[in-house]
C-alpha cells in the first residue's frame, strides 16, 4: 500500500540520531524568533524509538567530552535545550557541580538526550525508514527544486512519498566486522553489546573475548571480566599495547569549530599533518584511567596465581567459525604464529564506517559532483556539490571526513555544524524568495 503526501517541507532530516535532533532543536529556535512563515520541517527515524548507542550504555562508563559540547551550547549558550537546563530540570544542578567533573557518564548524557528530544517528538516519526530519494517525476528540465522520499512504514509495511526542498542525511555509522566474519549469536560487534549480553546466560559464558584496541574494547573487556567471575578473558589486539587517547589542551584545539576551518580551506599538508598528528586523539586509543584499571587487573593475578585476564597482543583475527556450541577463533600473531581460540562468546569492537549516501541518493548521486579521488564534494555548510539543475539542498551530517576533518560524525562540533546547515538553508530561502517575488514584479 503507497499514500502521498503533496505538502512540501523546507527540511526533511534522514534519521534522528544527536545529530538530526541538534538541527532539528536549531531550527525550533529559529521558529522562536519568527513571527510569520517558519521553515517546516519532518525527520523519519528507522529506529522504533530514540536511542544513541544504548549497548554501550556500560555502568560508570564517561563520556570523552566536557558537559558543554551538548547539542546547542557552543551555538546558544542562553538555550533552553542545553545540559544545564536538563540538570536543573531534574533537579540534579547542585550535586553534578559538587562532582567537581566535566564529564558526565554516558548514561546521564543519554537521559540529557531522550531529554531533550520528547520536546520535540511532533518533528519526527519513528519506524520510518527513508528507502529512496529520487527527483519528481514531472519536474521540469534543468529545474529540480525539491526531490521526493519514499518513507516505508518498518511496522506496517506501508509506504508513503513527502517532498523536500532540502534534505539533511544523517543515517549515522555503519558498524565494521573483519572481512568474512559474520554476527550470529556468539559472535557479536560492539553496537549490540548490551543486548546480545542480556539474552545469553552469564553462567554458560565460560570463556569470552574482545578484540580491538579502542575505548570500547578495553571498555567491554572490563566488563566482562567483572560480570563473569567465573570467566576466562581473551583481550585480542594488533598492537603491542593499548595507546592512550590524547586529550591535552593543545590537541584538544583541533575539535574547536575553528579548526574545521582551517581543514577545509588549508592545503593538502595542511590535512595530512591533522591526520598524522592527532589522529590519537580519536581513534583506537584509549582513556589512560581506564588503561591504568586494566592493567591493575592483569597485575593483581598475576601476584594471585590466578589469572583470568590474558592479553593476544600483535593479533589479529583471521576468521571465526561455529561448531554449534563454541565459536572457533583463529589468531595470527604478526611474527606468523598461529593459533585457535575456542570461546562462548566473542566481541569485535572493530569500529565503525562513516555512512555513504550513495545508495540512498540512487539516480541522483550522477548530479553529486566528486574529487579527483572519487568522494562527495561538499561545500563548507556541509552542502553536497551539485550540478546547476538540481538547486535543491543536500547535506551531510557525517562522510564529510575528507573535507572537514576530525569532527565530520564527533559530538564535539554538533551545534555549531547543525547551526551552520540551519543557516546556510534560512539563507538560501531568502534569495530564493527574493528572486521569485522579483520575477513576480
Amino acid at each position: 500500500m503507497s499514500t502521498r503526501e503533496s505538502h512540501t517541507y523546507d527540511v526533511v532530516g534522514v534519521g534522528f540520531g544527536p545529530s538530526n535532533l541538534s538541527l532539528a532543536i536549531s531550527l525550533e529556535e529559529h521558529h522562536a524568533n519568527v513571527l510569520t512563515d517558519p521553515v517546516t520541517s519532518a525527520f523519519f527515524e528507522r529506529q522504533p524509538k530514540f536511542g544513541w548507542h544504548r549497548n554501550m550504555l556500560l555502568p560508570s562508563a564517561t563520556m570523552q567530552i566536557s558537559f558543554l559540547k551538548d547539542l546547542v551550547t557552543f551555538r546558544n549558550p542562553a538555550s533552553r535545550f542545553s545540559f544545564v537546563s536538563f540538570l536543573h530540570a531534574q533537579g540534579r544542578l547542585a550535586q553534578f557541580v559538587n562532582r567537581k567533573n566535566f564529564f558526565p557518564t554516558r548514561q546521564e548524557f543519554h537521559q540529557y538526550l531522550e531529554w531533550a528530544e520528547s520536546h520535540l517528538t511532533n518533528q519526527v516519526t519513528y519506524n520510518s525508514a527513508v528507502l529512496a530519494i529520487r527527483q519528481p517525476p514531472r519536474a521540469a528540465p534543468g529545474a529540480i527544486d525539491h526531490l521526493q522520499l519514499e518513507i516505508g512504514d518498518t511496522v506496517r509495511g506501508t509506504t508513503r512519498t513527502v517532498n523536500a526542498r532540502n534534505i539533511v542525511v544523517s543515517t549515522g555509522l555503519r558498524p565494521r566486522m573483519p572481512d568474512g566474519v559474520v554476527r550470529d549469536e556468539r559472535v557479536w560487534h560492539s553496537s549490540e553489546f548490551l543486548t546480545r549480553y542480556g539474552l545469553a546466560n552469564p553462567a554458560q559464558l565460560k570463556s569470552v573475548a574482545v578484540v580491538g584496541a579502542g575505548q570500547s574494547a578495553v571498555e567491554i573487556t572490563k566488563f566482562l571480566h567483572a560480570r563473569l567471575p567465573h570467566a576466562q578473558v581473551h583481550a585480542v589486539f594488533p598492537s603491542y599495547g593499548y595507546s592512550v587517547a590524547d586529550d591535552t589542551a593543545f590537541a584538544n584545539r583541533i575539535f574547536d569549530a575553528e579548526a574545521v576551518d582551517d581543514y577545509y580551506f588549508g592545503e593538502e599538508a595542511t590535512r595530512e599533518a591533522f591526520w598524522r598528528y592527532h589522529r590519537n586523539t580519536n581513534y583506537g586509543v584509549v582513556d589512560d584511567t581506564d588503561i591504568g584499571e586494566l592493567y591493575q587487573i592483569a597485575y593483581d593475578e598475576e601476584v594471585s596465581g590466578a589469572r583470568r585476564m590474558h592479553f593476544h597482543n600483535l593479533t589479529k583475527v583471521t576468521s571465526v567459525r561455529s561448531d554449534g556450541h563454541t565459536a572457533r577463533v583463529q589468531l595470527r600473531r604478526l611474527d606468523g604464529a598461529e593459533r585457535e581460540l575456542g570461546v562462548d562468546a566473542v566481541v569485535f569492537a572493530t569500529g565503525y564506517d562513516p555512512m555513504d549516501p550513495t545508495d540512498l541518493l540512487g539516480d541522483l548521486d550522477r548530479h553529486c559532483l566528486r574529487d579527483e579521488s572519487g568522494r562527495h564534494r561538499v561545500t563548507r555548510d556541509y552542502r553536497l556539490v551539485t550540478t546547476p539543475e538540481l538547486s535543491c539542498g543536500i547535506y551531510l551530517q557525517g562522510a564529510t571526513e575528507h573535507t572537514h576533518g576530525l569532527t565530520s560524525s564527533l559530538l564535539s562540533n554538533i551545534a555549531v555544524r547543525s547551526g551552520e546547515i540551519v543557516d546556510a538553508i534560512i539563507k538560501e530561502r531568502a534569495e530564493r524568495g527574493m528572486v521569485n517575488a522579483a520575477a513576480a514584479a
